[in-house]
């Protein structure tokens, strides 16, 4: 079965029930999106949203967020997710490689993901597209949020 990548353009219902059916396989704390939601993500310029298609249905999703800071220019891959039923079908390195395609085309030299190391197949495949791990600490600091 051949996997078919492309940038999603618009938002329709069928990319938001994928999205709504990939995100929680991916992070507990993903809610649910709506149509207004996800034509809102895709309007960022900063935001590419690649889909993967295996027999015409959605199996897989990337984010490639490009972004300036004042030492350059920046690409990262977030938020990749493919569908449990769906994996071992190539979707996952058919995404990753398109965004590095993309980001080359875009004239970036470098693209940088964090994946947790629980995360076996992610990083085993992350290494075979030719990613290298950085010895480096990622850190993150949770705010306080207030219902008003």
């Amino acid at each position: 079965m051949s996997v078919d990548v492309a940038v999603a353009e618009a938002a329709t219902d069928e990319l938001l029930e994928a999205m709504n059916r990939l995100l929680p396989q991916l992070s507990s704390r993903a809610g649910a999106l709506d149509l207004a939601s996800l034509a809102d993500l895709l309007g960022q310029d900063a935001l590419t949203l690649f889909v993967a298609r295996a027999e015409a249905r959605i199996v897989g999703v990337l984010s490639l967020v490009v972004f300036d800071i004042p030492t350059g220019r920046r690409a990262w891959i977030e938020d990749v997710v493919v569908d449990g039923a769906a994996r071992g079908l190539g979707a996952g390195e058919a995404l990753t490689r398109a965004a590095v395609a993309h980001a080359s085309e875009r004239g970036l030299s470098e693209v940088d993901l964090t994946s947790r190391p629980s995360r076996e197949a992610a990083n085993s495949l992350y290494q075979k597209v030719g990613f290298e791990r950085r010895e480096t600490n990622v850190y993150r600091f949770f705010i306080e949020t207030r219902s008003h």
